[in-house]
């Protein structure tokens, strides 16, 4: 590898795109396969526009389809490969990467969410988050972490890769379109230089050595001939799925201990939700708030653990309840009370959740 995207620290006033460009060149990502959509677009462009000065590679494909199954072939060849989609894009994402989850690739994507269903806006909303985290012909079994900012969009998207090839499910970053538009400060780093130690990718085909002689042979499915068979293996995933979930599950909470109101968002909403917070208990109102930031293992425990009688969880989304949804199943049959606060495919302003409590106070 010729030499480092980044040393030290350094200071920066950036779009979101353009952190995850450099968070994937940080993280040693050695191929981007991808396919224009907004609100990613940029990505691909700053991706490109650094690669030939440190020998990483891109290849532009004829759909969303292709560039996921190209990134399963990279993943396969042992490169750490990842794509960048959105919307539409992410819906036809779905069948490779459900290819992923069956051959336990570790493959990453980044997903800047789009107002839905269909080609409908090309800004932005937080409607993907079923999609991303349940989507595909399976049960699920990936990372989804939802990043409020540009720092933890860098943060988030170097972890990301580490998370998948230690694990070997696919992981998300699920950004949106106003995080990838937007300019905001980061602190861009080298991970090493922070003592992130990054696990090392391993071809799963083309090893040196005879199948069967020098190693044991390779044997990487997504097709079964028996429902047994099949039954059989989807057991371990799930097992292994079970068992690194508390070493992945990431949530952050705030003045909870006594609320009346506990404010629910993920995401950009998050800071919304956490400013409102902020300016509810200068006024004396007991509020506080729980962020998942991994939506895919969810913090169920956590949070149901929060979900006690005579409390209310005001959930802020700017979709119609898919969070609501996660939620719901975490906290199943607890007595807390469920207050939507749901705009589809619209951002949500601190002054509105300010708003809202005082309206359900």
């Amino acid at each position: 590898m010729s030499e480092k995207p980044i040393t030290g620290e350094k200071r920066a006033f950036m779009t979101g795109n353009e952190v995850v460009a450099w968070a994937a060149l940080a993280a040693g990502a050695d191929i981007m396969y991808g396919y224009p959509i907004t609100p990613q677009n940029e990505i691909m462009h700053y991706w490109t526009r650094q690669i030939p000065k440190y020998g990483r590679k891109f290849l532009q494909t004829e759909d969303e389809l292709s560039a996921g199954f190209t990134t399963v072939g990279g993943v396969l060849a042992g490169l750490k490969a990842f794509t960048a989609t959105a919307g539409p894009g992410n819906t036809l994402m779905q069948e490779p990467l459900s290819m992923a989850e069956m051959m336990r690739l570790p493959v990453v994507t980044v997903v800047q969410q789009r107002g839905g269903p269909s080609t409908a806006t090309v800004i932005y909303s937080q409607q993907e988050v079923t999609l991303t985290t349940l989507g595909g012909n399976g049960e699920g079994m990936r990372v989804v972490y939802s990043p409020s900012n540009h720092q933890e969009l860098f943060d988030y998207t170097i972890k990301s890769f580490n998370t998948a090839w230690k694990y070997r499910f696919p992981t998300f970053v699920l950004g949106d379109g106003y995080q990838a538009k937007m300019r905001e400060s980061v602190t861009l780093y080298d991970p090493e230089e922070k003592g992130i130690t990054f696990v090392t990718p391993e071809r799963y085909v083309g090893k040196p050595g005879t199948p069967g002689v020098d190693r044991d042979p390779g044997h990487y499915r997504n097709t079964y001939n028996t429902e047994e068979e099949l039954f059989e293996v989807l057991q371990q995933h799930f097992a292994d799925f079970e068992k690194m979930a508390p070493e992945v599950i990431e949530y952050s909470q705030e003045s909870v201990e006594d609320a009346d109101v506990i404010i629910i968002g993920h995401g950009v909403v998050f800071r919304g939700v956490r400013d409102a917070v902020k300016e509810l208990r200068e006024e004396g109102l007991k509020v506080g708030y729980f962020r998942p930031i991994t939506l895919r293992p969810f913090p169920a425990e956590q949070l149901k653990a929060l979900a006690t009688q005579g409390r209310k969880l005001l959930i802020a989304e700017s979709a119609q309840g898919q969070l609501a949804r996660l939620v719901k199943d975490a906290i199943y049959g607890a007595t807390a009370e469920i207050v939507p606060m749901f705009r589809p495919g619209v951002g949500i302003t601190t002054e509105q959740i300010v708003a809202k409590v005082k309206e359900v106070l």
